[in-house]
């Protein structure tokens, strides 16, 4: 195979004479798999007649020896055979032409699966792979408008604008049954009008319309968001201080939403009105109104998230109309545990933890900070020039509190507004609280039920005898003044008239008498699978006030010193500064009552311990629960002194003594 050689091929001459040219021919044998048929493809230099043309056969097509050429030299014009236009040749074999090979099949085999695959396709009336990528190289690319440049829309546009489901099921009847009047506001996502009921009970009623307008519906979460917010309000419509929801419509330009009609202004109309500042006695009526609606809205799992005097409507002209919470747009609805992420809201209002995309419903508690220090001084908390400069004096400044008129305001006030404006919003009041502050105490105005208290409790019941213990000192350590709260939470739960203890059944009733639709939304009922434990044993209020007791929000109160050096005195009872494991274990939590207390062999000059406080040193300690976290940053008592005989023991557990500084052995649990 590839056999080459060279002879000498006579040339007949035209003048009868013989002249011998002798021709280089490169013979390439291969034999077929078949037929067995040598395939020849020559290389030939020179013209003459009767000599086979030098361009090679077509790929593919091999020739046989001795068969005719396709195309035969003709004397007077070589390409008359050619199937191109006259006048224009093809280019001539070059010189030297790299052999080709021909096999009988050049690929393998195709699969049969792909056949399969395709009939498949062609009986659900798809399109195959194949046909699907040449259909799409053969589609020219569409060429979609750059929305900066004000592109108005063009084919692509409209194909996109239309894959968007814009019908939200609501009546498409508004013109019929109202009669739509002059705008009198505007915002971001849409205007407010006047309109008057043609028909049904509220026939003649003046009524105020949302108008959103379809066409700003760009995306899926803009469409979701008019949905929520319908939603929401349908849900919480009937709270006193929350605007009255009717009807909801649309055509095919817009969303109309129908509530009721706010004719006394805005809140921030008012503030400007009365030269930017309430008294003292006028902004507590408007902070508890809006306390009151930011409870109900939490305790249903609902944040507002855009909280600001712009948003407070009266219902009337008159000084002591009450005041409605409006523009549920940017609300949202939010689990007991659940953080969200999204930057929303406005700029002097917002919160720190918004800005770092982790905040719940502590960020509207800010909020009402910032509105609150408007109403008394006339100022706000936070100012800059730009935006980015108010999100960083937010994140950085403290509010002032020294310049006028700030001196002439209660220190009840100032309290009440510092610890709303605490940069950590685990220290933040919740709107339940904040209504049992001093400031704002009322005996003859009832405490909402909050969330908050089933949060706590689901942690306490997580928690380890030692932290429970040292709940239990702390709420030991606060005053009577300051359990008001927590005994208007308890009795809102309705405990036993037998024994007055709290079962999981109370927590579920409280939840279930001040359920609505927003509540099943947010799904905050799922809280209580957490309180599960207490389908087998009850509550009494000592248990209740040491497992609703928020150390972080304890941090903040002015005489946290007192309760936490008298809640480590609940510990330290010798007198001698460190707390021994011997005075931890005379505390009930940390040393259980059904485990026996075994003596251990005596392994020192002072030491005998129980077997439940080495368990507890082993296992507590060591996953390290802490004993009153905040009393050891005030009091600097990172340390539990421990009997000599028994620190060897402790340490096969992994835990350090400082036996460098200190003759007594000391504990590190910090």
């Amino acid at each position: 195979m590839g056999q080459c050689y060279a002879r000498n091929v006579p040339v007949d001459g035209e003048g009868g004479g013989g002249v011998v040219t002798t021709t280089t021919t490169t013979t390439i044998s291969v034999s077929a798999s078949a037929a067995g048929e040598e395939v020849e493809v020559g290389r030939g230099g020179g013209g003459g007649g009767g000599r086979r043309s030098g361009r090679p056969s077509p790929a593919g097509t091999p020739r046989r020896r001795g068969a005719t050429p396709a195309r035969s030299s003709v004397a007077g014009s070589p390409w008359a055979g050619s199937p191109l236009p006259e006048g224009i040749a093809p280019s001539p074999a070059p010189s030297a032409t790299t052999p080709r090979r021909f096999f009988r099949r050049p690929f393998p085999p195709p699969s049969p699966a792909k056949h399969i695959k395709a009939s498949l396709a062609r009986r659900l009336g798809q399109r195959s792979p194949a046909t699907a990528q040449a259909q799409q190289a053969a589609k020219p690319p569409a060429e979609v408008p750059i929305p900066e440049h004000g592109g108005g829309g063009g084919a692509a546009a409209g194909e996109v604008e239309r894959e968007l489901d814009k019908s939200f099921g609501y009546d498409r009847h508004f013109a019929a049954k109202y009669e739509l009047g002059k705008e009198v506001g505007r915002g971001h996502f849409g205007h407010t009008c006047l309109a008057r009921a043609r028909k049904g009970d509220m026939r003649g009623q003046l009524l105020a319309v949302k108008v959103i307008s379809k066409a700003k519906m760009t995306t899926a979460i803009s469409i979701e968001d008019v949905r929520r917010e319908v939603k929401i309000l349908k849900a919480l419509s009937g709270h006193s201080n929350l605007v009255k929801f009717y009807d909801a419509c649309e055509d095919a330009l817009n969303v109309y939403i129908i509530m009721e009609l706010c004719e006394g202004g805005e809140l921030l109309d008012r503030i400007l009105s009365r030269g930017g500042r309430y008294t003292e006695e006028d902004a507590k009526v408007i902070v508890e109104q809006i306390l009151n609606v930011v409870s109900f809205c939490h305790l249903q799992g609902v944040v507002h998230r855009d909280l600001k005097p712009e948003n407070f409507l009266f219902s009337t002209r008159d000084d002591h109309s009450p005041m409605k919470i409006i523009d549920f747009g940017l609300s949202d609805f939010i689990r007991p545990d659940e953080r969200l992420n999204d930057i929303v809201g406005s700029a002097y209002y917002v919160a720190p933890e918004v800005l770092h995309r982790s905040y719940s419903t502590e960020a509207d508690m800010w909020s009402i900070g910032v509105i609150t220090y408007i109403l008394l001084c006339g100022s706000r908390p936070f100012w800059a020039r730009t935006e980015s400069g108010i999100f960083r004096s937010v994140l950085r400044a403290d509010p002032n509190f020294d310049d006028a008129p700030w001196s002439s305001i209660s220190p009840e006030a100032k309290d009440f507004v510092k610890r709303l404006l605490n940069k950590d919003y685990r220290k933040r009041m919740t709107a339940a609280q904040a209504l049992s502050h001093p400031w704002l105490r009322d005996e003859c105005r009832p405490i909402p039920l909050d969330m908050l208290v089933f949060k706590l409790i689901k942690a306490y019941l997580r928690s380890t005898p030692f932290k429970r213990a040292a709940l239990k000192a702390l709420s030991r350590a606060i005053t009577e003044d300051e359990l008001i709260y927590i005994r208007a939470q308890y009795n809102l739960l309705e405990p036993s008239s037998t024994d007055g203890r709290l079962c999981i059944e109370n927590f579920r009733m409280a939840l279930l008498q001040n359920s609505t639709d927003a509540m099943k939304e947010s799904r905050a009922l799922d809280i209580l699978n957490a309180l599960e434990p207490l389908a087998y044993r009850r509550m009494d209020f000592e248990e209740f006030r040491a497992a609703t007791i928020s150390p972080y929000q304890l941090e903040a109160l002015s005489r946290w010193e007192e309760i936490a050096g008298t809640a480590f005195e609940y510990f330290e009872q010798e007198g001698n500064r460190p707390i021994t494991i011997e005075e931890l274990a005379q505390v009930p939590t940390v040393s259980p009552k059904k485990q026996p207390q075994k003596k251990l062999p005596q392994m020192g000059a002072e030491g005998r311990k129980c077997r439940s406080v080495f368990y507890f040193c082993r296992t507590m300690v060591r996953r390290h629960f802490i004993v009153l976290r905040t009393i050891n940053k005030c009091f600097q008592y990172p340390r539990l002194s421990l009997i000599p005989g028994n620190l060897e023991m402790l340490n096969t557990t992994g835990l350090a003594a400082d036996h460098k500084k200190n003759k007594e052995p000391m504990l590190t649990i910090w």
